[in-house]
């Protein structure tokens, strides 16, 4: 198994932030992305419809042989990532949004959160904000429309920007000075973020922790892949390719798959 490639499903193309992390730390593993985009957003749709899809998404990645699945999705984390480790028996790697370090970091005593609905309303987020709001102020916001903007291309439209400018205030008020990203399209936001929100503020997201969790999981495991010679990555999207082939550029290529 340890020449098998590494899964990862997100709802959408946002699961590719999480991905280049991942390359960065393991170049010599192969990977097979997998973007439930025309499902995208997982949010609003209850932990049912979310487990359902998640199964669905590591059945295809199970078909492959995948050896390690990464649940590239703050809100199928939180609502179906018990039951996918209890009934699958390959090692699963999830995401959670990264309060630990801002709630420890913090001089200010207040910290954004920018997630999913799904991610905000879930018992999981909820046990671990309980940890730290008895310390420090954190400010949730939904972030209701990102992730259709991005899915449709719109990353760097007036819409997102207006947006981002009524999410942040809250933010801006509480004099936060942590800004974490719950969810994995989100990272791709950070370039606008920085021409919005002063420069004290730092921001804070998953994936270099995931990153470097999947490579402790394959040691553990002995997955990690012997070989060095270049690895092989696949791009597979429901929805529009031409929106992933943008994320991930032009080495690689984004293919159309109807699942």
């Amino acid at each position: 198994m340890r020449k098998e490639a590494i899964g990862i499903f997100d709802s959408g193309v946002g699961g590719t932030s999480i991905w280049k992390e991942l390359h960065e730390l393991l170049p010599y593993e192969d990977t097979i992305y997998l973007a439930d985009s025309k499902n995208a957003p997982y949010g609003p749709k209850g932990r049912g419809p979310i487990r359902a899809l998640s199964k669905k998404n590591t059945a295809y990645l199970l078909k492959r042989r995948c050896k390690l699945i990464i649940v590239a999705c703050n809100t199928a984390t939180t609502n179906a990532i018990h039951y996918l480790r209890n009934h699958y028996d390959v090692p699963f790697i999830g995401i959670e949004p990264a309060i630990k370090p801002a709630a420890l970091k913090t001089k200010t005593n207040s910290v954004g959160l920018l997630a999913t609905k799904g991610t905000l309303s879930s018992a999981l987020f909820h046990k671990t904000a309980n940890l730290y709001s008895s310390t420090i102020n954190i400010i949730e916001q939904v972030g209701e429309g990102i992730v259709p903007l991005i899915e449709n291309g719109q990353l760097h439209s007036k819409e997102m920007k207006a947006l981002l400018n009524t999410y942040l205030q809250p933010m801006l008020n509480a004099n936060i000075d942590h800004l974490v990203l719950g969810c994995t399209h989100y990272p791709y936001l950070i370039p606008i973020l920085r021409t919005l929100l002063p420069k004290t503020i730092k921001i804070i997201d998953s994936g270099e922790a995931v990153a470097k969790q999947t490579k402790a999981v394959l040691e553990k495991h002995q997955l990690i892949n012997p070989s060095t010679k270049v690895s092989k990555h696949q791009f597979y999207t429901n929805g529009a390719a031409d929106v992933m082939q943008t994320l991930i550029g032009s080495k690689y290529k984004a293919e159309y798959l109807n699942f």
